[in-house]
């Protein structure tokens, strides 16, 4: 006779397969996570990552969704004022990559993989633009919020790569505080400062 109901073994299956697909992908990128390896590493059968996600592609969108809520960071960031609203930017940009675990593989994978793959391309893109940074932007931006937003995520982008992809020296291994107050000068011009064109 068939069984019914709940496979054995699947009880919190899918939570343990998103957590460990968010390590992998952080780990190696898109293009060197395997259905394989994750399934490994959250101790199932690859059959069942495909049953609750498909694809590696759509396995990579459900788990690596960006954690930022726009309105809540805005309102933090500009509640003391436009004044040292870049360092604010770096210090919380830099507390997500180095206090929140549980967000980290899930920047770094997005980073890792926006090189090769177009979904995590498009997921960064969603992050600079209307979506994500852009709001924030267009919050303190007096002009040309649009094409400061892009600046902005850029220098944070170049800034995530050295410091915790690629692990340049001496900015992997410095003081968040001084990389706020060499940064953050930077990314306040780009918010509010002049471009220097038109």
């Amino acid at each position: 006779m068939a069984r019914s109901g709940r496979r054995p073994g699947e009880s919190g299956a899918r939570e343990r397969i998103a957590a460990s697909a968010r390590e992998v992908f952080g780990e190696l990128g898109f293009d060197g996570a395997t259905i394989r390896g994750i399934a490994t590493a959250a101790g199932v059968d690859p059959a069942l990552v495909h049953h609750y996600f498909g694809t590696k592609q759509r396995l990579f969108l459900s788990v690596m969704s960006l954690p930022f809520d726009a309105a809540a960071l805005k309102t933090q960031l500009l509640a003391p004022g436009l004044a040292g609203v870049g360092e604010r930017l770096v210090r919380f940009f830099l507390s997500v990559w180095d206090e929140q675990p549980s967000v980290r593989p899930i920047l770094t994978g997005i980073v890792r993989s926006a090189m090769t793959d177009p979904d995590a391309a498009l997921l960064l893109r969603d992050f600079l633009g209307r979506q994500g940074l852009f709001q924030l932007v267009a919050a303190i931006a007096p002009n040309r919020a649009e094409f400061r937003a892009v600046l902005v995520g850029s220098q944070l982008i170049g800034l995530a790569m050295a410091r915790y992809i690629v692990g340049l020296e001496p900015l992997a291994s410095a003081n968040a505080e001084d990389v706020v107050a060499s940064v953050g000068p930077a990314i306040e011009r780009y918010l509010i400062g002049d471009l220097g064109v038109a």
